[in-house]
């Protein structure tokens, strides 16, 4: 998958995203509507902690709601006027980041006050639920920024070929990027799990148990977002393989260390599947199948990305190795 994959996996990632918020606002208060009062605090005085103003249930499970949907069509607005084919730029990513988790997280702090109360006046504090948000919040907002900064455009090198005759004093990078929409979207939605599960918790609906399910979930999320693209960059360095959105974690090898590379067709049936894979052809990283850079160290097993424009990031691979022979 190209470039234009990756802006895609992006925009979808960002539509589940505001979908997965957007069920989670409504359904929380809904689903835990035999153990709420009629009315629920949603305003608390800011010196005492005391309730001070209240809602129905309906409209408190769809104020947020609101809100929500009118921040993510600001910013869908915002995107298409400034041109649709250019992914979702940082601040877009921050700002969805941020603003779904503040509400979320004061949804849940909202429920968590109300729950098994038989007024709304005597509902609970929300002091800490809020800290609590407000700084996973700012978190989510900073990922969301790194997930989504800009790369530099990719250089290429001049002449085409099995090797590049590279002038003396110059210096040469080739980078090509890959991403797999699938495997994003199976990210998105083992993270919304377990979302889902924190929140609920948090809200005071299911016990420790449940709290300790979105473990696996975020951890798996965490795991296929780390295989879901890459970014390869050959250089007077050597090769360097930077995974997920945020490039870390990577690999490296000198170019003193690299043999030969070469260009091979591969699959995920020859492999063994999608993401980082182990077999007997090496390590592959298998994105989409079809052209891979593969490169034969001097120590260790074959290394294999399934990037673009393999074949001039492994001409420039063997001629920065032949200028380093082992």
């Amino acid at each position: 998958m190209t470039e234009q994959g990756r802006k895609s996996g992006a925009a979808w990632g960002a539509v589940g995203w505001g979908v997965g918020v957007l069920a989670l606002l409504v359904a929380l208060p809904l689903a835990a509507s035999g153990r709420l009062p009629d009315r629920l605090a949603t305003h608390w005085e800011a010196g005492s902690g005391r309730p001070d103003d209240s809602m129905p249930l309906w409209a408190a499970a769809l104020f947020p709601a609101l809100i929500w949907g009118v921040l993510a069509f600001g910013v869908v607005l915002t995107l298409r006027r400034a041109g649709a084919g250019r992914g979702v730029p940082g601040w877009a990513a921050a700002g969805l980041g941020f603003g779904g988790v503040t509400l979320l997280g004061a949804q849940a702090s909202v429920v968590r006050a109300n729950l098994d109360r038989a007024d709304w006046h005597e509902a609970g504090s929300v002091t800490s639920g809020v800290v609590g948000t407000l700084v996973v919040a700012a978190a989510a907002g900073a990922a969301g920024l790194l997930a989504t900064r800009r790369a530099p455009d990719e250089p290429r090198p001049a002449t085409d070929g099995p090797t590049l005759d590279i002038p003396a004093g110059q210096r040469v990078v080739w980078l090509a990027r890959t991403s797999n929409s699938w495997l994003h979207a199976l990210a998105a939605l083992t993270g919304l799990l377990a979302i889902t599960a924190v929140v609920s918790a948090l809200a005071g609906l299911t016990d420790l148990p449940f709290l300790l399910a979105a473990a696996p979930f975020a951890f798996a999320s965490l795991l296929v977002l780390g295989c879901s693209s890459v970014r390869a960059c050959v250089g007077e360095r050597g090769l360097d393989v930077a995974f997920g959105p945020f490039g870390w974690p990577t690999r490296h090898w000198a170019a003193e260390d690299i043999e030969s590379a070469r260009v091979e067709n591969r699959t995920p049936a020859q492999v063994g599947g999608w993401g980082y894979r182990l077999s007997g052809l090496g390590t592959t990283v298998m994105l989409r199948g079809g052209e891979c850079l593969v490169i034969h160290p001097s120590r260790g097993r074959e290394f294999a990305v399934s990037v673009d424009d393999a074949e001039r990031g492994a001409a420039l691979l063997n001629s920065l190795s032949a200028r380093h022979p082992s």
